[in-house]
């Protein structure tokens, strides 16, 4: 279980959470996970794609949650299993941006981050290809 955080969120002023639902962030999400590439997302087995206001703990510093088993650990996985979700929390993702066209930004950088995790990448390989 990984998850994307939010380092230096003071920096950005936000957008008010009142002024875009989250049936809107949701649009947004789905219109970023089209515009991943198909090599990235083909792969994605037994996924699904969630949206909340925030975390269970209320925090703002948790921008998305990879819950599940990565490929590279998984033994038999088959027929009945769960699947595994990719959670995307929409306040703190509107407290870190200003703008619609930078959370849309913001949700494909998410996006990439937790499907990595789906993939096996940890968050000090995610560093050093510059998506954490």
């Amino acid at each position: 279980m990984d998850d994307e955080t939010v380092e230096g969120a003071a920096a950005a002023a936000g957008i008010d959470p009142a002024t875009l639902s989250l049936a809107r962030f949701d649009e947004l999400v789905v219109a970023e996970l089209d515009e991943l590439p198909d090599d990235m997302v083909d792969g994605l087995d037994n996924v699904v794609f969630v949206t909340d206001d925030r975390p269970e703990d209320g925090s703002l510093d948790l921008l998305g949650l990879y819950d599940g088993v990565a490929l590279t650990e998984r033994g038999t996985y088959g027929f009945g299993e769960l699947p595994d979700r990719i959670i995307l929390y929409r306040e703190p993702h509107l407290a870190v941006v200003d703008t619609e066209d930078e959370l849309r930004d913001e949700i494909h950088v998410t996006l990439v981050h937790e499907i990595a995790h789906f993939y096996g990448i940890d968050d000090d390989q995610l560093h050093e290809l510059g998506w954490a």
